[in-house]
């Protein structure tokens, strides 16, 4: 055989071998229900399930964060730890990585790639934007990762995901506002992290409420970043260039506006914020006062959803792909001590910790022994 023609027979085969579809097809679609469907409840009665060959374990397993700048970020890797460091979940697990790599996209998707190329049977992301992941996909096929996507959305149905309805959380926030506020008004809306989906959901859904035909609201848009001190200074300088507002929607860092509000001598007023445990405890104590507050709860605990998600789908369970968490709501009208707020604990923590549909619970102390820092 000549050198060219040794060469194209093996061009061929290599191209053979690239496309052969047990090593380059991912999850097989199926039909449902899938694994624990109460846990794993399929996001719409379209969604689709994902199944993967089963692997024997135990698993190596890694979490990639993104943004790491904020309260919930850091309850999050600190629960993915506990949860991962429970008997139930530790006998499958032969090593976890977390690391979080900053708002850069490009970092992120380096370090998924890096897990996948090393050999880990799945990582899990908190993406920094919903697109881009195609490559990062495929890479995911041809080695036999999952993947599973939680809090923040990819715009792909080809990956595993977990997550909250973040419009909701706007569209629930602005209904609330309109019922105590009225349907006029000014309205301080308290942005979140640039760029990221939960983001954008949540004022698409709040702005879907507010903007509807009937309403007469201003509304003035600034960035908190989800964070309590960003969004303080956010809300001391609104209170400063625009005076007095009807009431507030904020993405996050709540606790942070409240004392802007006391700071600035500004009347409380009805206000939709996030599940900040300090938050709540103002809504208690000054609920009388005029702190009329609606708490919606983006868990962070969802990270231990999506860990339970992938060792599932690693044993050769069903799982949807994607994953519908509900929305934990409470307002000053219903907020239990104990059970929705935690008046003994002044540090900053997220009280909705807790998904019993999937026998996850979490307590202050449990996450407190563990640290935000990146685990390689």
């Amino acid at each position: 055989m000549s050198w060219k023609r040794m060469m194209a027979a093996v061009g061929v085969l290599g191209l053979g071998l690239m496309a052969n579809p047990a090593s380059a097809a991912g999850p097989e679609v199926v039909e449902g229900p899938g694994f624990e469907p109460a846990c794993f409840a399929p996001w719409s009665a379209e969604t689709k399930h994902f199944q993967w060959p089963a692997k024997e374990g135990p698993y190596r397993i890694a979490v990639v964060n993104g943004f790491v700048g904020n309260v919930w970020r850091i309850q999050m890797i600190q629960t993915a730890k506990a949860y991962a460091a429970s008997p139930e979940i530790a006998k499958d697990l032969k090593e976890i990585k977390i690391v979080s790599v900053g708002t850069d996209m490009a970092a992120q998707l380096g370090a998924v790639e890096d897990y996948i190329n090393q050999g880990f049977d799945a990582v899990l992301i908190d993406p920094n934007t919903p697109t881009g992941w195609d490559r990062v996909i495929r890479l995911a096929n041809q080695k036999g990762t999952v993947l599973v996507a939680f809090d923040n959305e990819v715009e792909s149905d080809q990956m595993a995901a977990v997550s909250q309805d973040n419009t909701a959380m706007g569209v629930i926030g602005g209904e609330w506002l309109v019922q105590h506020v009225g349907n006029k008004g000014k309205i301080l809306e308290i942005r979140g992290v640039p760029g990221f989906s939960a983001d954008q959901q949540r004022h698409d859904g709040l702005r879907s409420v507010l903007e509807k035909e009937g309403n007469n609201f201003e509304i003035v848009e600034v960035v908190g970043n989800w964070a309590p001190g960003d969004s303080q200074k956010a809300t001391a300088d609104a209170i400063a260039a625009h005076g007095r507002f009807d009431g507030i929607f904020t993405q996050g860092g709540s606790n942070g506006t409240v004392q802007a509000l006391i700071d600035a001598g500004h009347p409380f007023v009805p206000m939709a914020g996030e599940g900040e445990n300090l938050y709540r405890i103002q809504i208690a104590q000054y609920a009388d006062q005029g702190l009329k507050g609606l708490s919606y709860g983006q868990s962070p605990a969802q990270v231990a959803v999506a860990l339970k998600a992938a060792i599932a789908a690693l044993k050769g369970e069903k799982i949807p792909q994607k994953t519908s968490i509900p929305n934990p709501v409470t307002d000053y009208t219903r907020m239990k001590e104990g059970e929705d707020y935690f008046p003994d604990l002044t540090a900053d923590f997220f009280a909705p910790n807790t998904f019993p549909p999937c026998g996850l619970s979490f307590t202050a102390p449990q996450l407190m022994a563990q640290t935000g820092e990146n685990q390689q």
